[in-house]
């Protein structure tokens, strides 16, 4: 398989890549990012990292130059992993924040679809706190997280659009996300994320390797709650694959 990452350089992109990379199923791993991404320093002995491929873009909302296009051509799956987390949005226009998470998204996948094998697969990482409903009022950080669901809700749209050209989409909804090296989930955000009704917290190896796995063997569900990142990672993984 050949696999498109965006958001390489992040904390769920560079695990997958991380997890691709020690994957004998995937062929070629296309990371897809603003400056040049190397191979993750952790990525252990039984790795191949010459299959990965360092592609920068440098406009994420014009149409992708030919220099990109030859690296994704032929692509058999995307995970993006790109996006501004809520604690970065803070600090940033909103403006910027929405061209960062819905321009730079939409614009990747028309772009991707017109090139890539099919079936192509497109999973697409959020958050379970992410709404889709834009009728809803929220309680907290509303503007951010109805304009995330408006990302999920036109990703699902284009593959509703391009069903007969073989576009499958989904959409990976964890809580928190437990790391080595990361400090610990607090016991109240754990209990705010337990009142969204799914398994609070996943770990970081989990939900790389269940979208690869999504990748490689195909979409099971929309969206993929933390319980459904949970069994499929734990299934997908062995003991050594975990970033410790």
């Amino acid at each position: 398989m050949k696999l498109i990452v965006t958001g390489a350089t992040g904390l769920v992109g560079s695990e997958v890549i991380r997890l691709a990379l020690r994957n004998p199923a995937v062929t070629s791993v296309v990371a897809i990012a603003r400056k040049p991404v190397l191979a993750p320093a952790n990525v252990g002995s039984e790795s191949q990292t010459s299959k990965l491929q360092s592609v920068v873009l440098e406009s994420w909302t014009s149409p992708y130059p030919e220099s990109v296009i030859r690296h994704v051509e032929d692509a058999d799956a995307c995970i993006w992993a790109l996006a501004v987390t809520p604690s970065q949005s803070k600090d940033m226009d909103f403006s910027d924040v929405t061209a960062i998470c819905y321009d730079y998204t939409m614009n990747g996948l028309t772009n991707m679809a017109a090139h890539v094998s099919k079936p192509f697969r497109f999973i697409y990482t959020s958050g379970v706190t992410v709404e889709r409903d834009q009728e809803k009022t929220l309680p907290f950080l509303s503007e951010y997280r109805l304009m995330r669901g408006r990302v999920e809700n036109a990703i699902l749209d284009f593959a509703k659009q391009h069903d007969d050209q073989g576009i499958e989409v989904t959409v990976a909804k964890p809580g928190g996300i437990e790391s080595p090296g990361r400090d610990a989930i607090s016991a109240p955000f754990t209990t705010m994320l337990e009142t969204f009704g799914h398994t609070p917290t996943v770990h970081l190896s989990e939900l790389a390797a269940a979208m690869i796995d999504q990748c490689l063997h195909g979409i099971t569900k929309d969206p993929l709650w933390g319980e459904d990142l949970v069994e499929i990672g734990q299934r997908a993984l062995s003991p050594e694959d975990y970033l410790r």
